[in-house]
């Protein structure tokens, strides 16, 4: 009889063996399935979170790690060059970058957005200033990103960019107040200021600088939300958040590079020439400006890869930042969770193993006098170990389809019971309803603990069912090792005699 219709006849046959070896794979696969579920679930969210958040990074002054040396008596700073900014934008894994100067300006005349205009509440104390953001890239990185969105008008030029031409890109709530349009000529009143020892500000001196507007903008990014939940707190403090942001993106101007450079040499000299006595702490060296470079990958994938290859380039204190990161800083539950189904698979599969050989092994010792009879007459050892292998693949292909649907359902169950126990929500929970910052160059987002979380979901993918019956059946196999070699030593001679 041939050797493929044995094992079909055994498997039928000696049914209470294999219900039982049944059994076995089909407890032991529904924990592996649980486990990958969970570990497969966790990476989803991680990816599809990162991919929301965008594939942007930026390199900056790494104050937390660095405190010692900005505080030592001999620490002088190192800015980046132009040419190490470009040098880091011709990476492989860069679509495209802008690098920014920015500054801050105080006026007396122009109006800026105040967080009254966000909330009827009047405690707030505002300021009179804008920040002005730089571009070297004619298209405005804020506006590729649709972190603005240009209302009216248009970007800068080429020519704008190269040239510094004085044109300026305004909020449309800036332009509203001030009763500005497209097309218009501004006035920046600057004012400089000096605190006296009595702890008043006094105006020292006032630069008039004419800009043209050629564009208006939206904030797209940052919205006002509903409060959720029951926690009336936590989610009026969201909104208090997301007004001051809202503010702080409506008082931001761009301008070319170039013209907020020229801005801020003579705004300097104006100040040396007013307040000599502060000369020693400032500058007029276009080499000791700081640019915040912002890179945009083709992909958020590549993040990590570009942090590898740009960090060893870059100079002492700096360091490499991503939009990315903000995930990181707060998907705590999901990394254990992910680790802790990491740990589940390993133990299950090694469980497995050892099981699944000793219970196939013990099979085979009492079936050794059918196994010699095989060999006695004339039949091959690779025929016999081919029979076990095709009854296990049988047996143990049931038992994983089965083990698949509940173990999808255990895995549900499971990790719902873990993110809900103190283990890993004491943490969170002190985290969450708190927004994070990325840096004006990374952009701002809203993202929450408990964005997290319900973005989590157990739920039948085509990576899990793969990833899990390659497992379940690689398993298997491995298992059937040991038997295969308590085969290969049987003498038919002494079996039968």
């Amino acid at each position: 009889m041939n050797f493929v219709k044995r094992a079909l006849y055994s498997v039928t046959r000696r049914k209470g063996k294999s219900i039982l070896l049944f059994a076995v794979i089909f407890i032991l696969g529904n924990v592996i399935a649980g486990a990958i579920a969970i570990q497969q679930s966790t990476q989803n969210v991680e990816k599809n979170i990162k991919k929301e958040l965008g594939g942007l990074a930026s390199i900056e002054i790494d104050y937390e790690n660095n405190q010692d040396a900005f505080m030592s008596e001999d620490f002088k700073m190192e800015f980046l060059s132009e040419d190490l900014i470009k040098q880091v934008g011709e990476s492989p894994y860069v679509k495209y970058y802008d690098y920014n100067i920015t500054s801050w300006i105080e006026t007396k005349t122009l109006k800026a957005a105040t967080m009254e205009d966000f909330s009827n509440d009047e405690s707030y104390i505002t300021s009179q200033g804008f920040n002005i953001k730089g571009s070297n890239l004619p298209g405005i990185l804020d506006a590729e990103e649709k972190i603005i969105n240009i209302t009216e008008g248009k970007t800068f030029t080429q020519e704008d960019i190269t040239k510094g031409n004085n044109v300026v890109v305004i909020s449309s709530k800036v332009a509203e107040k001030n009763g500005l349009s497209v097309g218009d000529q501004m006035i920046i009143d600057q004012i400089g200021t000096q605190y006296t020892e009595e702890g008043t500000m006094n105006e020292v001196f006032k630069i008039d600088i004419p800009v043209e507007i050629i564009g208006i903008f939206e904030p797209t990014t940052v919205e006002l939300e509903e409060n959720k939940g029951n926690d009336g707190s936590t989610a009026a403090a969201s909104d208090s958040e997301n007004q001051y942001l809202s503010m702080e993106k409506m008082n931001t101007m761009y301008m070319p590079n170039k013209t907020v450079l020229e801005m801020n040499k003579t705004y300097t000299e104006k100040y040396i020439e007013k307040v000599p006595e502060e000369a020693e702490f400032l500058t007029t060296n276009e080499d000791e400006y700081y640019y915040t470079p912002v890179y945009v990958m083709n992909n958020a994938d590549e993040v990590e890869a570009f942090k590898e290859e740009t960090q060893p380039l870059l100079p002492e204190l700096y360091t490499v930042r991503a939009s990315t990161d903000q995930y990181d800083q707060i998907a705590g539950s999901m990394g254990s969770l992910s680790k802790i189904s990491g740990y589940v698979v390993t133990i299950a599969v090694a469980a497995a193993l050892l099981i699944i050989s000793l219970v196939v092994l013990l099979f085979m010792r009492d079936r050794k006098h059918e196994l010699g009879i095989y060999l006695s007459l004339g039949d091959k050892r690779g025929h016999v170990m081919g029979q076990i292998i095709i009854e296990m693949v049988i047996i143990s292909g049931i038992a994983l389809i089965l083990s698949l649907l509940t173990g999808n359902f255990l895995g549900k169950v499971v990790s719902d019971a873990l993110l809900n126990s103190d283990m890993l929500s004491t943490a969170d929970t002190m985290m969450d309803g708190m927004v994070y910052y990325g840096g004006d160059s990374l952009g701002t987002t809203n993202l929450t603990n408990t964005d997290v979380m319900n973005s989590y979901k157990v739920e039948f993918s085509l990576g899990y069912i793969v990833t899990y019956l390659v497992v379940g059946m690689t398993t298997t196999l491995l298992s059937a090792v040991i038997p295969l070699l308590y085969i290969l030593r049987l003498d038919p001679k002494k079996i039968m005699m």
